[in-house]
């Protein structure tokens, strides 16, 4: 089961919080003297030995003068930038729209051959029409307060990022479940637009879609929080405050057993398709 990625991304700056105090023990200094030598109060060292405040790139390099391991500066500051980097902030992330973020990292989208998604919630955005896009983005927008609510724009690079998945060797495996294609975040008509396009997308070879239906029975995995794995190198999880990105390779063999466990609970081709057309009839 995987643990929670706001508190895997704790756990790793507490690592480096660790490593800053074994240093500052080993060398014999108090917090007090510590600070003295660093040129900061002391309640500052207490901070970073707690994990409480992240170190900067600065604080270490003092940190590691101070305590005669100079040496080490180096591998605590990787360690530091990668523990930051795993949690960051959507109002961070939203500071210039969300027609920006779509394209806030190419490369992964680029570099990524197997895609594998899991959704509790939404309609994965790789799968995503533009009128759905666009009722997602504008919640988001509103939720977030957004400086300019640019979710139509948003929801068209959206959809322009997803034409990866006709490029040669690409492919999606997503999992969903039965909720998501009830859950009417748009008006009507681009809901039943959104459920169409999943008719014919999950038929595409390059597409996998299962759909794990609300009376599975004896399930082996709950609905988890939505997650998206970038070949077997990175995982992605969203939460309500943040996006966290998940590296540790213990941690991504955590998600993709979930996710396979997920997979076998879901149907595919035919009992897939019923299940969109009977959220297609509901919507009138």
């Amino acid at each position: 089961m995987p643990i929670s990625p706001s508190s895997s991304a704790q756990a790793a700056r507490e690592v480096v919080a660790h490593r800053l105090r074994d240093l500052r023990k080993t060398a014999g200094l108090t917090v007090t003297e510590l600070a003295g030598r660093c040129g900061w109060h002391h309640a500052k060292t207490s901070r970073i030995e707690n994990a409480k405040t992240a170190p900067t790139t600065t604080d270490i390099r003092l940190w590691c003068r101070a305590c005669g391991a100079l040496d080490q500066a180096e591998g605590l500051i990787t360690q530091s930038l990668h523990a930051e980097s795993m949690y960051t902030e959507w109002r961070t992330q939203v500071r210039d729209g969300l027609r920006a973020l779509q394209g806030s990292d190419p490369r992964l989208f680029q570099d990524t051959q197997l895609f594998r998604v899991y959704s509790s919630s939404l309609v994965p955005g790789l799968l995503q029409t533009e009128g759905y896009a666009a009722g997602v983005l504008g919640i988001s927008a509103r939720f977030r307060d957004v400086p300019v609510d640019d979710s139509a724009a948003a929801a068209r690079a959206r959809v322009d990022r997803s034409r990866v998945l006709q490029e040669p060797g690409r492919r999606l495996v997503a999992v969903v479940e039965e909720t998501v294609l009830r859950h009417q975040v748009c008006d009507a008509e681009a809901m039943a637009a959104q459920l169409g396009y999943l008719l014919t997308a999950g038929a595409h070879p390059q597409v996998s879609l299962g759909i794990i239906p609300m009376g599975a029975p004896l399930r082996r995995q709950w609905p988890r929080e939505t997650f998206h794995v970038y070949d077997d190198h990175l995982v992605s999880v969203e939460l309500v405050s943040a996006r966290v990105r998940i590296t540790q390779p213990s941690e991504i063999v955590l998600y993709l057993r979930a996710f396979e466990e997920l997979r076998g609970e879901a149907i595919y081709g035919a009992g897939a398709r019923a299940l969109i057309v009977q959220a297609i009839d509901t919507l009138g």
